[in-house]
């Protein structure tokens, strides 16, 4: 009942929870109550049970953002969290489709938004699964499709290892040729991250880097955008681009003047 590693509170703790039976809760720097259970002593729809429960405590004045299934398999000295992680969100207040028509998410996108408004896909778990599901969300009719590639993060960052994340980075450069072209004219492609994180830093914990912004498209010069402030514009840039109204205009990065 502490904020932790996800990976070293399983390490810490996971013996006296298979003793006990008791699920394992922490949280980390993000909005997060997290249920850490072994798949052998806690049966999946049980921990998933739980979590519905957390759902219904976890709210206002603490509002927690998502509550986190975390299931994991293996014996002490050799704990691995394993890829039925459930995330379990506050509904969003408002429709995306409503706005935008057919939104496509992949990885674990959907379910941050609780489904609302994202068509009904299978989760991918992994970066080569989610490549995969890129390539196809490509060739739908999708007006907006929203990606999410966490292998670098979850395998590397939080795990301080730097090689496997430069060979993360090389990996997705591959990706990024595949997706590039499978580009048209007009479509914009915004590259970013929610938080750092430095494999190479004592903590496990996300660092607080300015995050990458980059946007490929087409029919904008080229330019450097400097250092934007407010996450945003990430939000804002997407929203010009589709035509629909944006709360924060002065965000936008994207203008009928620069299209």
């Amino acid at each position: 009942n502490r904020p932790a590693s996800g990976t070293q509170i399983i390490d810490e703790l996971g013996e006296l929870h298979m003793d006990s039976g008791f699920p394992i809760l922490y949280t980390s720097a993000d909005s997060v109550f997290q249920i850490a259970a072994h798949e052998k002593i806690v049966p999946i729809e049980q921990l998933y049970d739980w979590c519905l429960l957390a759902r219904e405590i976890c709210h206002r004045p603490n509002h927690v953002q998502r509550v986190i299934a975390r299931p994991f398999l293996g014996m002490p000295g050799e704990f691995r969290r394993t890829t039925r992680r459930v995330d379990y969100p506050l509904p969003p207040p408002h429709n995306l489709a409503d706005d935008v028509g057919d939104v496509y998410g992949v990885g674990v996108v959907p379910q941050l938004f609780g489904g609302r408004g994202f068509r009904d896909t299978p989760r991918t778990q992994s970066n080569e699964q989610h490549i995969k599901a890129l390539l196809e969300a490509l060739k739908s009719d999708a007006r907006l499709i929203f990606a999410n590639f966490e292998d670098f993060d979850m395998l590397y960052g939080h795990r301080n290892d730097p090689a496997g994340f430069a060979r993360c980075l090389e990996e997705f450069d591959v990706m990024l040729g595949e997706i590039f072209r499978n580009l048209v004219h007009d479509d914009l492609l915004i590259l970013t991250a929610d938080h750092g994180n430095d494999p190479t830093s004592k903590s496990t914990d996300h660092s607080r880097e300015y995050v990458p912004f980059t946007l490929n498209y087409s029919l904008m010069k080229k330019e450097n955008l400097g250092d934007i402030q407010g996450f945003s514009a990430v939000g804002a840039a997407a929203a010009a681009h589709i035509g629909v109204p944006f709360k924060r205009e002065a965000d936008a990065i994207l203008s009928p003047a620069k299209t």
